[in-house]
């Protein structure tokens, strides 16, 4: 989707300002610009269109839906769309806000950011080729059972309290007298304003968010991570998963480095906590989400899934 941007990122580091391919500095800086622009426009895109959808759909009759009896299928459907969106853990967070403003229950937005940085059909793909189908299944499942359980464990908390961002209400009546016209235009400025008030309270974050990410990316060799994450020990998960969440990268970007991580002799069910940790929690995407929810959420949301994916590193190395 973004091929057209990740070109011109390249074009302008590496022709314009002449950095050599390779660098560590021409790496980071063209993932910044990259990433950066990216989830400003999945930002303002989603959270616009989402908005004014609000204004004409009963979206209170899908509230009511996920909140009641159907919750767990609410769970389940916000993972399984999560796989079928290609992004990466902070490009995740525009269309995780977007749910917000829709008020679809906490929980639910949870299981949706957890599922959809994990896996989508490229990383399936690039999975099956590497480690051969029954471990691409295996992995694709654990991570839903992993968005599923852990989106289900925050909403039970009733932590909507710790959402930061004011979710405004949008009108979707008008009088008799006003043409569709006239209200089309009412909703389509109300949803501007609103998706702007958001823009201007997060991007800030996000350039700050990117901007440790890209520099992870650039200069954290793996070598560094194979000499203290490697091997058949107890505690090489643990060291894997804290490893794996201040980096910052998509499943697709990280799974090259899995594959030499393996070759180097690290555990496939570390290797593979290691690469959950990098995509579904990373120090970029706290950093964003620090301006929407409070710490003590962030805090709960990364020792939930930071957790699960330990077991998961555990039950991996066991079985495989």
């Amino acid at each position: 989707m973004f091929d057209w941007l990740l070109n011109l990122s390249s074009l302008f580091v590496f022709n314009i300002l002449k950095i050599e391919k390779g660098a560590h500095l021409g790496d980071a800086l063209e993932f910044f610009i990259y990433d950066t622009i990216k989830i400003f426009i999945l930002l303002v895109t989603i959270i616009y269109l989402v908005t004014l959808f609000r204004s004409y759909f009963p979206i209170e009759k899908v509230r009511d839906y996920l909140s009641g009896k159907n919750k767990i299928v609410g769970h389940i459907m916000a993972a399984v769309f999560g796989v079928l969106t290609p992004f990466c853990s902070c490009s995740a967070i525009p269309l995780f806000l977007g749910f917000l403003q829709a008020r679809i229950p906490l929980g639910v937005t949870f299981s949706y950011l957890i599922s959809a940085p994990l896996s989508d059909a490229v990383v399936i793909a690039m999975l099956f080729s590497m480690f051969g189908w029954k471990i691409a299944l295996l992995y694709v499942g654990v991570g839903l059972i992993v968005a599923i359980v852990a989106g289900l464990i925050i909403g039970s908390l009733n932590l909507e309290k710790e959402v930061l961002i004011e979710i405004k209400p949008i009108s979707n009546c008008c009088n008799n007298s006003s043409s569709n016209q006239t209200k089309f235009m009412q909703n389509a400025k109300e949803s501007w304003d609103n998706t702007k008030d958001i823009f201007l309270k997060i991007y800030m974050y996000v350039i700050l968010g990117v901007g440790i990410g890209a520099f992870i990316h650039g200069y954290i060799p793996a070598d560094f991570i194979s000499e203290y994450a490697g091997g058949d020990v107890w505690y090489a998960p643990i060291i894997g998963v804290l490893m794996g969440i201040p980096m910052y990268s998509n499943a697709a970007g990280v799974l090259p480095l899995i594959e030499v991580l393996t070759q180097k002799g690290m555990l496939l069910g570390t290797a593979l906590s290691f690469m959950m940790a990098v995509v579904a929690l990373s120090l970029p995407e706290a950093m964003i989400l620090k301006r929407v929810l409070s710490i003590k959420l962030i805090s709960i949301f990364f020792a939930i899934v930071g957790f699960s994916i330990l077991m998961v590193g555990y039950l991996f190395n066991m079985i495989l």
